[in-house]
Parts: structure tokens; C-alpha cells; sequence
């Protein structure tokens, strides 16, 4: 699984809801980071549908999400999504999967992103039998699409065990140019199939979570060798977002550097109201790392002053100040501008 949460879906959810321009409809595509219960209708482990987790939701009831609290668009695959329903938006993301169709292979039963690709299309049809092809044009084009991928196809496949059959294939420099190609590919399917503002986050400090400390750390610090990974991926990814707004003629990507997000609260957590960012709220073992957070797991009693709640995703309050970037970060963090002047200048259109 990967690092950002659906508390980042949420807030953006809320963020353009209330624009000034009449509400958009809202596309996901991605990890764990942005599934919100998709997975819950397949035979897989990666699932998050059970307690603790949803233990801060209004019916502390787990609804799948890689996380705790509230709710946005709803799965594509959920059988409550259909009717009106539609014309909201929905969530196509799948805890385990990559950039890479080998990526999260141990999940099994998981919706690799060419399948999310292909049910985009589907609910195309499905809300053009609704309110015809025209006006589900209008409303793809005029949609806010958030796309999470990456994390996954470094810890669920590069360094998934000793000597992967994808570090025996490629050094780590030509591994990156190899994802970064792929992905490129995938954003431009996006945009062909009607995408018109994609929003993109980086990978998170791979190298920092509790599970790498668990496993790779021996004095708590974060693993150098996934760090360079993600320092390798997240450059790479603004530049081919630069190459396609080139390419298209518009800004339809909008980058994220969460690396740079995450690693402020990171390296100096009490400046942002944390006790931790190295010990996971759930888990067990060194640093909370080790497995699932499970019932039998630690747990924390207060969520808010842990950066991370399981050994894998940061928690609620740090997707909080991660989403306070997205929206209004400077330069440092988005690439062309924030989400928020983005939004402005779409509600003067």
C-alpha cells in the first residue's frame, strides 16, 4: 500500500464544492491512498474494512477507506452509485496497485489502473444513458481528477523482497525513466478520455514510514535507498506534467510535491503538533511497522498527535495540513499553482 489518504479526497471534495462556480463532479484514480471502499467488493487482502480502522468516522464503522474519518464520492464499484448519484463523481482507486500491471501481484484481486481507465469509460456510457452524450462531455471536461500512483511500484515490487525480478531487470536510475514513461502514458489516456484538470501527487517520503523504519532502520532513521527512489520519481513526474501541458496547448496537470509536504512534518513534527512521525498510532512491533492494523494492534488513543496512523498512511491531521498545500501551498509544493488558483481561474470561465 502507499502514503497519502482519502482525508486528502475529502478536502479537496469540500474545497471546490463550495466555489463560486457550480459544483463539479469528482474523479479518483489511484492507490490506497485515494481508495475509498473499491476493494471491498473483491477477494483481496488489501482491504481496510475492518476495525480500527473508520474508528473516527460519525458510525466508527470501517468503510474501507485506508484511513479513519469521513466520506466522499463513492466507489465505482459500490451498489448505491448509480441514478443521480453519477453525476457526483466516483472513485475508481484500488489499495495495492502501481503504475506497472506486476505491481501489488501478492493483492491478487485488485483494479490495475488500465481497468480504472477502462471503468472511466464505462460510467461515461452509464451517465450518457442519463443525460446524453453532450452533457456527460460537459461534465467530464468541467470534472476535478485526482491520480495517486507510484509508491507502490517501489515498495510492492522494486524492493518488495531481495533481488526482484524488476531490480534484476533495471538499476534504480533506468527503473525510474521506466515508470515515469508509463505513466505518462496513462496521464495522456486521461486526458483523451475527457480530463481536463488532473491533479497529480508525487510518491510520499517512501523511505520514512513506519513499516521502512521496521524493517530497514536501525537507529530510526529513514531508509536512504527508498529516499533516493522517491527523489529520483518526483522530479521526473513534474517534468513530463510540464511535457503534456506543453504538448496539450493548457494546464490541465496540476503536480503535488507531497514528498516535500510530508517531510516538513517529518523531520520536525512537534513544529506541527505531533509527538511522533516515526511510531505508527496502529500497529505492532519496532515503530508500530510491522503487519496490518488490525483489532489485536496498538493503538493510540489519540489520533492527532501521530503523523502516521498505520504503518504505511499518514494520519488524518497530516493529510489535513497536506491537503492545506495542495490548496494554497506555494511553488515549493505545486507545480504550475495551487489547486485553489486553478479553481478561481476555472470559475471566471
Amino acid at each position: 500500500m502507499a502514503y497519502i489518504v482519502l482525508g486528502l479526497v475529502i478536502a479537496l471534495a469540500s474545497g471546490f464544492i463550495g466555489a463560486e462556480a457550480a459544483p463539479r463532479a469528482f474523479f479518483v484514480f489511484g492507490d490506497s491512498l485515494v481508495d475509498n471502499g473499491n476493494n471491498n467488493y473483491l477477494a483481496t487482502s488489501a482491504r481496510a474494512d475492518s476495525p480500527p480502522y473508520g474508528i473516527d468516522y460519525p458510525s466508527r464503522r470501517a468503510t474501507g477507506r485506508q484511513e479513519l474519518g469521513a466520506e466522499s464520492t463513492l466507489p465505482y464499484l459500490s451498489p448505491e452509485l448509480n441514478g443521480e448519484r453519477l453525476l457526483v463523481g466516483a472513485n475508481f482507486a484500488s489499495a495495492g496497485i502501481g503504475i506497472l500491471n506486476d505491481t501489488g501481484i501478492q493483492f491478487v484481486n485488485i483494479i490495475r489502473i488500465f481497468r480504472q481507465l477502462e471503468y472511466f469509460q464505462e460510467y461515461q456510457q452509464r451517465v450518457s444513458e442519463l443525460i446524453g452524450p453532450e452533457q456527460t462531455e460537459r461534465l467530464v471536461n468541467g470534472a476535478l481528477v485526482l491520480i495517486t500512483l507510484g509508491g507502490n511500484d517501489f515498495v510492492n515490487n522494486y524492493y518488495l523482497v531481495p533481488y526482484s525480478a524488476r531490480s534484476r531487470q533495471y538499476n534504480l536510475p533506468d527503473y525510474v525513466k521506466y515508470l515515469i514513461s508509463e505513466y505518462k502514458k496513462i496521464l495522456r489516456r486521461l486526458y483523451d478520455l475527457g480530463a481536463r484538470r488532473v491533479l497529480v501527487t508525487g510518491t510520499g517520503p517512501l523511505g520514512c514510514v513506519p513499516a521502512e523504519l521496521a524493517q530497514r532502520s536501525t537507529n530510526g532513521e529513514c531508509s536512504q535507498e527508498l529516499q533516493r527512489a522517491a527523489s529520483l520519481f518526483n522530479p521526473q513526474l513534474v517534468q513530463i506534467i510540464r511535457q503534456l501541458n506543453s504538448e496539450i496547448g493548457s494546464d490541465v496537470f496540476i503536480g503535488a510535491n507531497t514528498q516535500q509536504m510530508s517531510n516538513d512534518f517529518i523531520h520536525d513534527p512537534q513544529a506541527y503538533g505531533f509527538v511522533t512521525s516515526k511510531i505508527a498510532c496502529c500497529g505492532q512491533g519496532p515503530y508500530n511497522g510491522i503487519g496490518l492494523c488490525t483489532v489485536a494492534s496498538n493503538l493510540c488513543p489519540n489520533r492527532d498527535i501521530y503523523a502516521f496512523w498505520d504503518p504505511f498512511h499518514p494520519s488524518e491531521r497530516a493529510n489535513k495540513y497536506i491537503v492545506q498545500q495542495i490548496l494554497s501551498g506555494t511553488t515549493e509544493y505545486m507545480y504550475p499553482m495551487n489547486l485553489s488558483t486553478i479553481l478561481a481561474l476555472d470559475a471566471k470561465n
